[in-house]
């Protein structure tokens, strides 16, 4: 019997006609509603014609994002029709269908739909797609809508589309759907107070997977506090799995409260039990799964660890993982208004109200941050292997999509222009991740057990040892294990279509799925063949293995090394196998220890097969070597004598004064025209005796500027020595090139009246006492002889009697003696 009462007490109602002329006019619609007033439920039974008689009859398909909201949404609308699911209204899951020969509207998950796509890309029956929680911008229904778009543009201008959402960017979306209508429909709200209440003391930020344990600990005494200052059911929203298990069992002893689980993975029953309602008084610790897509009925309180699980991914290291963080302020308001949604109710918050303004406004889109490898498989399947024909409302990042590419190329999955190949049709079919869909296809299906263990992270007491895992698995009477076999049938039928059965092992799959992450051990640790380190948890039944195929890893905040997280045992024989394609043998010359080391190494990308010394190594990899240990341990390997330096400095001197056409002789420089200065000499060497063989100043000497004329003034620019009056021929120091130095005798600078200049630029005159020692700089010689010669004549004439002290230096004889000499006429 057709529930008529609960369908139009439905809010969405009001909108119906506004969708329907919304549709019928443009073909595609955006439609906005809050959680609870019937848009993921009476919607599509009217897009259908259902329940009204004489409506046209049509066939809706809702994509949603999760298993759990599909499943749901199906058994909510067979409910109002008073009819079992897979009649009118059925659903189709990974590895779940029920769907029958009269359903009109089916439920599936965006990641159903587009493999159909992939199958039909005309959806050929389908007359309605509704895209529902778009705001939750998922990489599947981002995806979807952009293919759904592409069809109705190209293939079916009748299809009808409507992005439906909790909240959403409304304008944005209707601006991919071709400037669609919005049709905004207006719930039932309730006011919701807000309780801050952050821990007493700072707990530490969550970072990768990691939450403080005292975060949850205030977390599950917030719980108590609320069923103690408030009436009905509690929904308490934490990041994942781990954290609910954790605050599950801290909640021990509530006499008379029912604490129930619920996530992606948790069991139907259960999933049930917290839609239906209890007779007893409940507490639902739930992931980001309750926030839009499901209603759990009887809810006053919210209690908000405000943490959120996101995708990551390191491209340079080959490694991803979900990802802690704090939830964006759009998440907290729909997790606070599933506390009004019956009656007025609370939020209890686990952060200060001064810290709300500074989160995220919204959840990162899955497209900007997570692996993209499976997007850009289903693109290039699509015809568009860089996505830019495609209505996104974020494009993918370059990067991310440059790894993508490298890892389909690997796989065999694309050609060298990045479309799909035979290969990489059958993969996107698999509905896997690529890389597992390699190893299903590469063992025949043999490993279809450790391939359905990979594709959803394994409890954690199933250990590291994936082999175990699985033999964990096969034996397991838990939920993990129940799906697992029902996913390892699926995938055994899916590689039939393709391959003929082989003998296949755990080791192989992982090795054939993560080529880049075969491991030797090395100094304690692995060494993975992508470069990274990788170490095992004390007390792994992998350890002394001399091989692994890392499956899972994450690298700690702060940590160098990777940490495995699940792996198996593989012989070398396996890993060469595997990761044919980063083999390579060659010469490999390089500096190293202070000297060119030369050998043929056989590799595995960075794990070293085999080594044998090099003695007739390839001459330009020797000299590229050399440049090398001259950028690393500079030009001082060469010989320089002390007329080498000199020559540096003076040249630079020039090059700081005059520029063009004299050189400059910085490090840098020397380095970017070795080919001018350092040839052929370099060439000829082999090692670095050879370096400190070459004379540096012959060399800089084919730096001058011989072709313009101007290296015959070098002596006359820049001279190694200069006259001074006393006949003397003393050496200027170029130490500093903005103004050399002139150490001199001051008796030997009498009658001069004007500081001596080089190429324009006055020296900087040292004046020397008799002794030789220190006794007045100058860059001015005439006003050192107006004014400070005074202090240094009272101040040494009286050590240096035998020397002359004239009261007017600038007029006196310049003498190398103690008294003045004449001067030959």
């Amino acid at each position: 019997m057709i529930r008529y009462d609960a369908l139009d007490a439905l809010p969405v109602r009001g909108a119906l006609s506004a969708l329907g002329d919304a549709l019928e006019g443009h073909g595609t619609a955006v439609l906005v509603a809050p959680p609870g007033t019937g848009k993921t439920t009476l919607v599509p039974l009217v897009l259908a014609g259902l329940p009204a008689s004489g409506a046209p009859a049509r066939k809706v398909v809702v994509a949603e994002p999760r298993r759990i909201a599909a499943r749901a949404a199906a058994r909510r609308m067979a409910w109002l029709l008073g009819e079992k699911v897979g009649e009118s209204v059925g659903y189709t899951v990974r590895g779940e269908r029920v769907v029958g020969r009269h359903t009109r509207v089916e439920v599936v998950t965006t990641g159903v739909l587009l493999q159909r796509l992939q199958r039909d890309q005309e959806l050929t029956g389908v007359d309605v797609v509704v895209l529902d929680e778009c705001h939750e911008r998922h990489l599947d229904a981002d995806t979807t809508a952009a293919f759904l778009w592409d069809v109705r543009q190209t293939l079916r201008p009748e299809l009808r589309l409507v992005a439906a959402s909790a909240t959403t960017d409304a304008q944005g979306w209707a601006r991919l759907l071709g400037d669609a209508p919005v049709v905004e429909a207006q719930g039932v709200s309730h006011p919701v107070e807000v309780v801050w209440a952050p821990p007493a003391r700072p707990v530490r930020p969550p970072h990768g997977m990691r939450v403080d344990p005292e975060l949850l600990a205030h977390v599950a005494s917030l719980v108590r506090r609320a069923l103690s200052e408030r009436d009905g059911d509690v929904l308490c929203f934490l990041p994942g799995m781990g954290e609910i298990a954790r605050v599950a069992g801290q909640l021990g002893g509530l006499g008379g409260v029912e604490v129930l689980q619920v996530h992606g993975r948790a069991p139907a029953a259960v999933q049930d039990a917290v839609l239906a309602g209890g007779q007893r008084r409940r507490v639902v610790l739930a992931t980001a799964v309750a926030e839009s897509s499901l209603t759990v009925p009887g809810v006053r309180v919210v209690v908000d660890s405000g943490l959120a699980r996101e995708p990551r991914v390191d491209h340079a290291r080959g490694l991803s993982a979900l990802a802690t963080v704090r939830a964006s302020q759009a998440a907290g308001r729909q997790r606070a208004g599933r506390a009004g949604r019956e009656a007025p109710g609370v939020v209890y918050r686990c952060w200060a109200e001064a810290e709300d303004a500074r989160l995220p406004r919204f959840p990162s889109p899955e497209i900007k941050v997570a692996d993209l490898t499976a997007f850009a498989l289903q693109v290039a399947c699509w015809g568009d292997p860089d996505a830019s024909g495609l209505a996104l409302l974020d494009p993918p990042p370059g990067g991310a999509m440059a790894a993508a590419r490298d890892v389909l190329t690997a796989v065999g999955a694309v050609d060298a222009d990045g479309r799909a190949t035979a290969r990489g049709a059958r993969l996107a079919r698999l509905g896997l991740h690529p890389r597992l869909g390699r190893a299903l296809l590469d063992t025949s299906g043999a490993g279809a057990e450790a391939v359905a263990l990979l594709s959803e992270e394994p409890p954690r007491e199933y250990g590291d040892d994936l082999a175990a895992a699985v033999r964990t698995a096969r034996r397991g009477g838990d939920a993990y294990a129940g799906r697992w076999r029902s996913e390892v049938r699926r995938l055994r039928s899916a590689a039939a279509e393709f391959t003929e059965p082989a003998a296949g092992n755990d080791g192989l799959v992982a090795a054939l799925a993560f080529p880049e992450r075969v491991a030797k051990a090395d100094s304690g640790s692995y060494l993975m063949a992508s470069g990274t380190r990788a170490e095992l948890s004390d007390g792994s039944p992998l350890r002394g293995s001399p091989w692994l195929a890392v499956a899972v890893a994450d690298r700690p905040v702060g940590k160098g090394h990777a940490r495995v997280q699940l792996a198996a045992v593989i012989d070398e024989d396996t890993a060469r196998s595997a990761a044919a394609s980063l083999y390579s043998e060659g010469q490999e010359v390089h500096w190293a220890d202070g000297d060119v080391v030369a050998r043929r190494v056989e590799r595995l990308g960075a794990i070293e097969l085999a080594v044998r010394p090099l003695r007739d190594a390839d001459p330009v990899l020797v000299r590229e070597a050399l440049l090398e240990g001259l950028r690393q341990e500079g030009l001082r390997l060469l010989r320089w004598t002390p007329d080498a330096d000199v020559l540096r400095q003076r040249l630079a001197f020039l090059r700081h004064h005059l520029g063009d056409p004299w050189p400059d002789v910085c490090e840098d420089a020397l380095h970017a025209r070795v080919d001018e200065w350092l040839e052929p000499e370099l060439s000829r060497a082999r090692r670095r005796a050879d370096l400190a063989r070459i004379d540096a100043g012959q060399a800089l000497r084919r730096l001058l500027p011989w072709a313009s004329g101007e290296a015959s003034r070098l002596d006359e620019l820049a001279p190694e020595r200069i006259a001074v009056p006393s006949g003397s021929r003393v050496r200027i120091d170029y130490g500093t090139p903005e103004q050399p130095v002139l150490a001199v005798k001051l008796q030997e600078m009498f009658g001069l009246r004007e500081s001596p200049r080089i190429a324009g630029v006055p020296l900087l005159v040292h004046l020397l006492s008799p002794a030789g020692r220190p006794a007045a700089v100058t860059g001015d010689l005439a006003s050192f002889w107006g004014d400070g010669y005074r202090a240094v004549r009272a101040e040494l004439r009286g050590r240096y009697p035998k020397h002359p002290w004239p009261e007017d230096p600038a007029a006196a004889e310049p003498t190398r003696h103690t008294t003045p000499r004449p001067r030959r006429g």
